[in-house]
């Protein structure tokens, strides 16, 4: 049997921190070859990046999996008790960068599809894409590889992906979707000029102030079915302008907005730039807008798959995930397009923290989750 809780501290053990492999897909790549899957590296743009496939290609009954090997920055040294890259267990726990988010959930995936290929091999594939660029910038990670499946006329029927999900307790939830997110950026020019002479200049921090207000104002709905209301958060104004007698020539801002199925990326960004052009008509001002959108929000209706999973959950664990849509952006967002996406894994409390940490016994009950999903998927 191949043990999760050592397969996640030896992973935990590769310092892959974005957008360095550290060891953790070679890793991965033997274990799985090991077991007769096919694995190629999809490298792109100096972003690594790991296919697995167990089965025939193209087979019309395939499961996969996905999740990242790479993790964010420790930030600093000092503020951790416990080795950052050294996976030690105190008291049940396990410590390092990675525990939760998310190699414990690669793990659990790699070792229960190892085991179930071995034990008892399916009339279908099994397929494992795996990144190194989730915590980036994300442009050359899973997307990568759903490029390259795409050329190679590789396809997965369903997709899991091993996201921590759970805000406080193991079980607790299965994502079913994720909201969409867009950041914006506005750069408000008027004329710089002498404070004791205001009507000598241009100033363009009322119209920013006007602006931000009516955007956090701003009721964008009162959410749907499965999703919670959109959000908008202004995440900074800056301005950079030491001097008390000076007015300045432009003052800078930035929002995101987490947004639901009422809307999408480009709706969101038409209202922002009529917004912005109202509020220049209104003080004289000229604002030039940047937008981002991160990823639309979407969701794959209940149904077969989260009720799959949701009865896999309850009877390794006796919990039954409640569905939902809520927290940041993940790579199901890329995943969606390819086939049907269910997010499920862990308890996601310190993922991104100091001394980051996973309970032992949760890998492996994770591991038991992932194998009676393939069992039951494959039954």
């Amino acid at each position: 049997m191949t043990d999760p809780v050592d397969l996640t501290a030896r992973l935990v053990r590769c310092p892959s921190v974005t957008p360095e492999e550290g060891g953790a897909l070679v890793l991965l790549a033997e274990l799985l070859e090991g077991a007769g899957f096919d694995c190629t590296r999809v490298d792109r743009n100096g972003t690594a990046n790991l296919f697995a496939r167990w089965g025939q290609k193209g087979h019309v009954k395939t499961f996969g999996f996905n999740g990242h090997t790479d993790v964010v920055p420790i930030g600093n040294r000092d503020d951790w008790k416990h080795d950052p890259f050294g996976a030690e267990v105190v008291d049940g726990m396990m410590y390092g960068r990675g525990t939760t988010d998310m190699k414990s959930g690669v793990a659990a995936f790699a070792a229960a599809a190892v085991d179930f290929v071995t034990d008892t091999p399916p009339d279908g594939a099994v397929i494992l894409a795996i990144t190194g660029d989730e915590e980036g910038d994300a442009t050359d990670g899973t997307v990568a590889l759903l490029d390259w499946m795409s050329t190679e006329q590789e396809r997965m029927s369903v997709c899991l992906v091993g996201e921590p999900t759970s805000p406080d307790t193991m079980g607790q939830m299965m994502k079913i979707g994720r909201r969409g997110s867009l950041s914006a950026w506005f750069t408000v020019t008027g004329t710089q000029g002498h404070s004791a002479y205001p009507h000598r200049a241009l100033n363009p921090m009322p119209a920013m102030a006007r602006l931000m207000d009516r955007l956090a104002s701003h009721e964008l709905d009162q959410g749907t079915d499965h999703f919670d209301a959109s959000t908008l958060a202004i995440v900074t104004i800056d301005t950079g302008n030491p001097a008390t007698n000076v007015i300045p020539a432009q003052t800078r801002a930035c929002v995101n907005i987490r947004f639901n199925d009422t809307h999408t990326g480009a709706a969101l960004s038409d209202w922002l730039r009529a917004e912005a052009a109202k509020v220049d008509a209104e003080f004289g001002t000229a604002t030039e807008v940047t937008i981002k959108i991160s990823g639309e929000s979407f969701l794959t209706p209940p149904g077969e798959l989260s009720d799959m999973v949701g009865r896999a959950v309850e009877a390794e664990i006796g919990v039954r995930p409640a569905l939902s849509t809520t927290g940041g952006t993940s790579d199901a967002r890329f995943v969606k397009d390819h086939c049907p996406v269910v997010e499920f894994g862990l308890v996601g409390q310190t993922m991104h923290a100091v001394d980051e940490r996973v309970s032992v016994e949760q890998i492996d009950q994770l591991k038991a989750i992932y194998g009676r999903m393939l069992r039951d998927y494959f039954a």
